[in-house]
């Protein structure tokens, strides 16, 4: 029997405002456990909770860039819940009334076609505390309490784990160039929940869910719900029955983990939370908010495609940060090497910032200097191998590759009569290179091209060592 997933991602994102979403803590990571409180973030009786605005004009701009309808009338509830980490015994948050809802995020699928991945809605709420588990006990730090979260709620579009994969960096990077989060995982501020049920191919009603909390990663999630679509395929053909329940992602055993049967949302008996005062969110208001967006992240991925020519998936890459796409973006107009561009930041730059742990920003040279490189490759100044070497300098020393080149001496040797000269003395010393030419094993040429770039220590031009050795040695055949 054939199954398909059917997947829905809950994602939770913490908003980079500079104090909590109901009160005036700070929202800095880290500090002392418990420094980043008062008597509202801790539930205190008679401390009395006020909106924080910029939290709702983040809200609103991830709302615009996902494609939603905004809630003109917007309302904060109570969710009531009792655990050692939530001080008051419930969570504001919103149910009846999100602050965004119908919204998409477009996707590829496997075979290349584009689908949209609708989201259900997307609405505020606040943080809990943070539990500190030890082998004297648990600790509970409320810095974390009443920190500003949106929670974006997909609909059960999605059917691979690759899609729930292509979604998620695709959200991410649009939350990004937003501005809205720093999305960092490792912090917490960006967390996921995934949903899965199984159902034959064809049929149209859905499966008895799962619910995997709080990965980690977006690796762990594709792992995870590999592993649960398995486990439920696997129960239904041994006659076993599937029941609704929340399941955690043990990365040392790769399996999913049963935690608790799932709730349901009448157990948090919502109400209004009477203490906020209700949002009437004007056209004024939200068109301010449009106004400030800029291209987001797969605009510009099209447009480069568009505009420069590059492959998709370079397009695709350049773009997962805004800081690498306006970088790429600027080489590529300097230069009018949009591909050449491309293939440095995307190969060697790229290689350099992972092995010294950089980022884009952090760059000592600039896209003039980067163009400058490309001009100095393109005029056979230097060749591509010697430009490898410059672009470490430049990484290191921040120096105009046109500087380095001229007091490294690493100028290309164009001379003929000297690269000829060099190429008779490799034949010379290696003269099965020559019977193996006239046996037809042509790709012996490569060595001879090979040591002769090793004896003019890289500085002479390949294409001209390429075409003596071939005329030598159709010369001494």
């Amino acid at each position: 029997m054939n199954y398909e997933a059917v997947i829905g991602l809950e994602v939770h994102v913490e908003l980079s405002t500079k104090t909590k979403a109901f009160c005036g803590c700070t929202t800095q990571y880290g500090g002392k456990p418990n420094s980043h409180v008062c008597p509202v973030c801790l539930g205190l009786p008679g401390a009395l909770p006020r909106v924080n605005l910029e939290v709702v004009n983040k809200a609103i701009k991830t709302g615009l860039a996902l494609n939603c309808s905004i809630n003109r009338f917007n309302r904060f509830d109570r969710k009531n819940y009792f655990y050692p980490d939530a001080p008051k015994s419930y969570q504001i948050t919103q149910n009846d009334f999100p602050i965004c809802y119908d919204g998409y995020i477009e996707v590829t699928t496997a075979e290349g076609e584009k689908k949209k991945i609708g989201l259900e809605r997307i609405h505020m709420e606040e943080d809990a505390g943070k539990q500190l588990h030890s082998s004297k006990g648990t600790l509970v730090d409320f810095n974390r309490s009443g920190v500003p979260l949106i929670e974006i709620v997909s609909k059960p579009d999605i059917r691979t784990p690759e899609e729930a994969t292509q979604y998620l960096t695709k959200l991410r990077s649009i939350l990004l160039s937003l501005g809205v989060s720093d999305v960092k995982m490792e912090e917490g501020s960006l967390r996921c929940d995934g949903n899965i049920s199984i159902r034959e191919k064809g049929a149209t009603e859905y499966g008895v869910k799962s619910e995997i909390k709080n990965m980690n990663s977006f690796k762990a999630l594709e792992k995870a719900l590999r592993y649960e679509f398995d486990r439920q395929v696997a129960a239904l053909e041994n006659g076993e029955k599937l029941t609704v329940e929340t399941r955690r992602w043990d990365e040392s055993a790769e399996k999913t983990v049963v935690m608790r049967s799932k709730e349901m949302a009448n157990d948090y008996r919502y109400f209004p939370e009477g203490d906020l005062v209700s949002l009437n969110i004007s056209e004024e208001w939200i068109e301010g908010i449009r106004a400030s967006i800029r291209e987001l992240p797969h605009e510009k991925e099209e447009r480069f495609v568009r505009e420069y020519g590059i492959p998709a998936y370079d397009a695709m890459v350049l773009t997962l940060t805004e800081d690498m796409a306006d970088f790429f973006d600027e080489t590529a107009k300097i230069s009018g090497d949009a591909k050449g561009a491309s293939n440095w930041l995307m190969g060697d730059i790229s290689r350099l910032m992972n092995e010294k742990g950089t980022w884009i920003s952090e760059l000592q040279f600039t896209p003039k200097d980067l163009s400058d490189l490309l001009g100095l490759i393109r005029e056979g100044t230097i060749s591509t191998a010697i430009a490898k070497k410059v672009v470490e300098f430049m990484f290191a020393e921040g120096k105009n590759p046109k500087v380095i080149v001229e007091e490294k001496g690493l100028v290309q040797n164009n001379d003929e009569d000297f690269i000829l000269s060099e190429v008779k003395k490799v034949l010379d010393a290696h003269p099965n290179v020559v019977e193996d030419y006239r046996n037809g094993k042509t790709k012996i040429m490569g060595f001879a091209v090979g040591q002769t770039m090793k004896a003019t220590k890289g500085k002479a031009n390949p294409a001209i060592i390429n075409k003596l050795v071939k005329e030598e040695l159709d010369r001494r055949i």
